[in-house]
């Protein structure tokens, strides 16, 4: 009886920590690094979004209030799945808040007052902001240029 899977090679993680992977040592870092950055920018978008939910006002307060509640959400989610998949291909995930604001690009905005339209703006930028890397990585190699991923949808900020 013949099988396909290849034996798995032993690898650094600590032996707690090890999954099985057929992923290359060097491919789980590479990988397992775009995710944490990612996961860094996620959390940070989550809450940016949860204080803009909280303090948004204005005539437009509900529709926007619920918009970023659900978003919050959304994002929420998405932690789980991003650092679950960076488990399962044998490598670690963010471990603290500190480990986090090592890793994201998003800036915080700890102003006491944004108008409504602002927040909206500024989390439309950063979700590109965060998007972009993930465009590069599954997009570009098929397309000719890659530089601006939104050209068409870049805001004047």
């Amino acid at each position: 009886m013949t099988t396909k899977v290849r034996k798995l090679e032993p690898r650094t993680a600590p032996a707690r920590l090890d999954t099985p992977t057929d992923l290359p040592a060097e491919g789980v870092r590479e990988i397992s690094a775009a995710l944490n950055a990612l996961i860094a920018d996620t959390f940070a978008l989550y809450v940016k979004t949860k204080n803009f939910h909280w303090h948004v006002s204005g005539p437009h307060f509900r529709d926007y209030h619920l918009l970023l509640d659900e978003q919050g959400d959304q994002l929420a989610a998405s932690i789980d799945i991003l650092a679950e998949r960076a488990r399962k291909i044998g490598g670690t995930t963010v471990r603290s808040i500190g480990h986090i604001a090592k890793l994201q690009s998003i800036k915080d905005n700890d102003k006491n007052y944004v108008p409504a339209i602002d927040m909206l703006l500024e989390l439309m930028n950063d979700n590109k902001t965060a998007a972009g890397p993930v465009w590069s990585a599954v997009v570009c190699p098929s397309r000719r240029s890659c530089d601006d991923p939104f050209p068409r949808h870049r805001s004047a900020a």
